[in-house]
């Protein structure tokens, strides 16, 4: 049995939770499908303590990282420490510090919920005076299901069955792949209580999702893959300044039938009768100088708006690429994350 003293590093906890240097991925061709490279160079940090989003687009790699990093798959080349361990050299202490949300709903119906959160513990050596499994059931919404069989529960209750048994052993690392796909707003909202509550408390949060507005709301540092590299791996702040772009829409107090040409160098729109639009850069130009312009050309302020680049803006801008590659490399990437899907428990 690892104890969990030994796994959390209380002498000495590692600055970083997860490191990747150089870590590539090459798969192999089979069949009809030529040799594809799934990660190249791939050089990540991610600190302890952090809720770290990993974005990209589908196909880009992030799957294959996840599935480096828990001993799922093999590396090509390069080197991948979880909590300090390598995660081939010091295979089961890495295994022992993460838990991982997958995508795949792979849960045995033939078990309940505390059966399957049990033999989740017992694999991991968890003593049964130390397992917490009416708590973690509790945390995800599943207290009155907890007796019922799996295949029982909705789609989105497999989820948060899911997201329990990834904590069965207390890891400090937790790694959440998709963990909000189907599951309603109201069951996601507890989620992230409780994830959020987790993190506050020191676990390190390392999550992947195709909901931008979450990954931006939760996170306090994204990297971006795209193509198995890292476009972009820095703290949210500076990613969401890389636009430098505001728009502001200014209601006005008389209908305009165009624009004024003391307002022409400013860049202005007019959206409709009565509201014109600015686009421009923060660092370039102030509201304040929008304004002068505005009371220049006598046109006065009934109200306005502000919209600054968000996080969708910034992911768009820096993956976007061919559509028809895009589906391919999705297609491919998704057929051999199914071939190496892991086992129930």
């Amino acid at each position: 049995m690892i104890s969990k003293e030994r796994v959390r590093g209380e002498a000495g906890l590692p600055a970083n939770a997860i490191e990747t240097t150089a870590l590539t991925k090459i798969y192999p061709a089979r069949a009809r499908q030529p040799a594809r490279q799934a990660l190249d160079a791939v050089d990540l940090v991610i600190p302890r303590g952090s809720f770290f989003g990993l974005l990209g687009p589908n196909g880009a790699g992030k799957s294959t990282i996840i599935n480096i990093l828990a001993g799922l798959v093999r590396k090509t080349s390069g080197t991948a420490r979880v909590w300090g361990y390598d995660t081939v050299s010091a295979e089961r202490m890495a295994r022992s510090a993460i838990g991982v949300v997958p995508q795949e709903l792979n849960l045995d119906p033939f078990f309940t919920p505390r059966e399957l959160l049990d033999v989740q513990a017992g694999m991991y050596g968890v003593p049964r005076r130390e397992r917490r499994t009416d708590e973690i059931l509790a945390a995800v919404g599943l207290t009155n299901m907890a007796d019922s069989y799996a295949r029982a529960l909705s789609g989105g209750m497999r989820r948060r069955l899911l997201v329990a048994k990834a904590l069965v052993h207390s890891p400090p690392i937790l790694v959440l792949d998709e963990p909000t796909a189907g599951v309603d707003i109201e069951l996601r909202q507890q989620l992230w209580t409780y994830v959020t509550g987790l993190n506050r408390s020191g676990v390190t949060i390392l999550l992947t999702t195709h909901y931008l507005e979450e990954a931006e709301r939760l996170c306090d540092r994204i990297a971006i893959i795209d193509r198995g590299r890292v476009v972009a791996n820095e703290e949210k702040t500076s990613l969401l300044a890389r636009l430098d772009s505001k728009l502001l829409t200014v209601t006005m107090g008389r209908a305009l039938e165009q624009v004024p040409a003391a307002l022409a160098s400013l860049r202005a729109e007019l959206k409709d009768a009565r509201r014109l639009v600015f686009r421009y850069q923060p660092s370039r130009t102030h509201v304040s100088a929008i304004l002068d312009a505005l009371r220049v050309a006598d046109i006065e302020v009934i109200d306005l708006t502000t919209e600054e680049a968000d996080l969708e803006d910034v992911f768009l801008r820096l993956t976007h690429h061919d559509a028809v590659t895009d589906a391919t490399a999705a297609a491919t990437e998704a057929a051999q994350a199914k071939s190496r899907a892991p086992s129930n428990v």
